[in-house]
């Protein structure tokens, strides 16, 4: 089974290879990816990591408030997102 991590914080120089490198140590990560701007492109500072459900706990507990390129990253399960209201 798989489980999406969010995890924010992120330095915005941070690759989506260098967020699976990251969590590859914890378990097996099916993706990562890097949320950006529309219009810019540019990093938001977060992003989500979908790894197998063994490695999450660990995950979480070894990297919430770890220090990564110089910010303390925020990492926990993914919550689903609300609808928008316009």
């Amino acid at each position: 089974m798989v489980k999406t991590l969010y995890v924010g914080n992120l330095p915005y120089s941070t690759s989506e290879d260098d967020l699976k490198e990251l969590f590859d140590q914890y378990g097996e990560v099916n993706s990562a990816k890097i949320i950006t701007d529309r219009e810019t492109g540019r990093s938001r500072g977060f992003g989500f990591v979908e790894m197998a459900t063994d490695g999450v706990e660990g995950a979480i507990s070894a990297l919430d408030g770890k220090e990564f390129g110089g910010r303390s990253l925020r990492v926990n399960e993914a919550r689903e997102r609300k609808p928008r209201r316009f």
